[in-house]
């Protein structure tokens, strides 16, 4: 555990949702829920000191992209300090509320995965609905929204998605559940399309909490 961790978790405690980062076991599981073999857009909510973000950028492609927004100031600057060198990687200090003007500003009209480790269970019903929403709409057809939380309460709420699989994952403290969420392709488009950060045209809307 880093000391900027801990310093963070005993300063906001309900806004990091553990005392220690997530160990190894957990961050390659949670990368192993998604196919790195094509270019792909990619977003976090709230990647803390960056332990599963390292991971994702490690196994992406060159020209996939990947958007990390990080409500607090200390592990934002941290992060930026991370990824100075790696264009493939944008730090956001902020509310994902703000993606929508990210992606329109990168040219991009939709993500392939979306991460998130912020403790849903603080939010507010009709805050975590929205951001439930906003996360479906900000997906393709065909792609996932992943979590990993201390407790599996998220799955009663996220009824926009069409299919969901949990796992209780023991080696980690604490244990984690850690649920795919996807969103089915549609039966009237053309499936799947090429991810890339110029490829795209149009926007569509997502909001979250970042850290949360």
């Amino acid at each position: 555990m880093s000391t900027l961790f801990f310093k963070r978790f005993l300063k906001r405690p309900f806004r990091i949702a553990s005392i220690v980062p997530s160990s190894k076991a957990l961050v390659e599981r949670v990368a192993s829920k998604m196919d790195f073999s094509q270019p792909r857009v990619i977003t976090e909510y709230g990647p803390g000191e960056g332990v599963h973000s390292r991971e994702i950028a490690r196994r992406m492609t060159p020209d996939s992209h990947l958007l990390l927004f990080e409500l607090d100031l200390a592990f934002a600057r941290d992060l930026k300090r991370q990824f100075a060198d790696d264009p493939r990687v944008d730090v956001i200090h902020g509310d994902a509320a703000s993606l929508p003007f990210e992606l329109k500003r990168r040219g991009i009209a939709s993500c392939d995965y979306i991460l998130s480790g912020i403790p849903f269970s603080i939010l507010k019903i009709e805050k975590k609905r929205a951001l439930l929403r906003k996360t479906y709409d900000a997906l393709a057809p065909g792609s996932s929204f992943i979590i990993y939380q201390v407790t599996n309460e998220l799955k009663q709420h996220a009824t926009l998605f069409e299919h969901a699989e949990s796992e209780y994952f023991l080696q980690n403290i604490p244990p984690m559940f850690i649920t795919v969420f996807h969103k089915t392709p549609s039966l009237h488009g053309c499936g799947r399309r090429a991810s890339g950060r110029k490829r795209f045209s149009g926007l569509v809307g997502v909001g979250a909490d970042g850290s949360a």
